[in-house]
């Protein structure tokens, strides 16, 4: 392979970028966000920070899409606002470290999945205690709501357990089983 000139190596630089670009925008639908968020996320990836007005000039996206979607990647933590000395414009910069983003994000998700679930299981078992300590409920009734009860009981381990990942995820611990490896592909 003979020595590429400054134009050449540029092109294939941009080539790459816009190769990794692109599939982090088409695999970004797995946090809940558009293509067009996660073009934007990944454009960040390769910057230091930008601002909306580079954004925007880069990603071609109209202004109230560009808020909204960086608004939705700051919700999800994969980029942050950062203060510029000097500057009045909004300054944004990308997570790069991918176990920090995939934490954030699926943590925040199992911790929304098991509050509301746990509340939920516990406002019907309340419900479907009443139903079967209730002497005048006929017996068919009854035996369905304790077999519900004992359904949502054994629920409750699933919630436990994603709990005690979560804090196992939050902690670092989880390292410990299953280690990042440096490894080249």
């Amino acid at each position: 392979m003979g020595s590429l000139n400054d134009k050449e190596a540029r092109e294939k630089l941009d080539f790459a970028k816009d190769q990794v670009i692109g599939a982090i925008a088409e695999t970004m639908d797995l946090y809940g966000v558009t293509p067009a968020a996660g073009r934007l996320y990944a454009t960040m990836y390769f910057e230091d920070k930008m601002n909306l007005d580079e954004m925007l000039e880069e990603i071609g996206m109209t202004k109230a899409s560009m808020s909204t979607s960086v608004r939705k990647l700051q919700n999800i933590g994969y980029v942050k606002r950062v203060y510029t000395r000097g500057s009045r414009k909004h300054t944004y910069t990308a997570e790069k470290n991918f176990f920090n983003t995939f934490m954030s994000f699926y943590c925040q998700q199992w911790e929304r999945e098991v509050s509301m679930n746990l509340d939920a299981v516990q406002l019907a078992e309340k419900e479907l205690a009443e139903i079967i300590n209730d002497e005048s409920i006929a017996d068919e009734i009854k035996e369905e709501a304790k077999e519900h009860y004992d359904m949502l009981n054994e629920s409750k381990v699933y919630y436990h357990w994603l709990r005690k990942l979560v804090a196992s995820i939050r902690s670092g611990e989880i390292f410990e089983f299953l280690p990042k490896e440096n490894e080249e592909t």
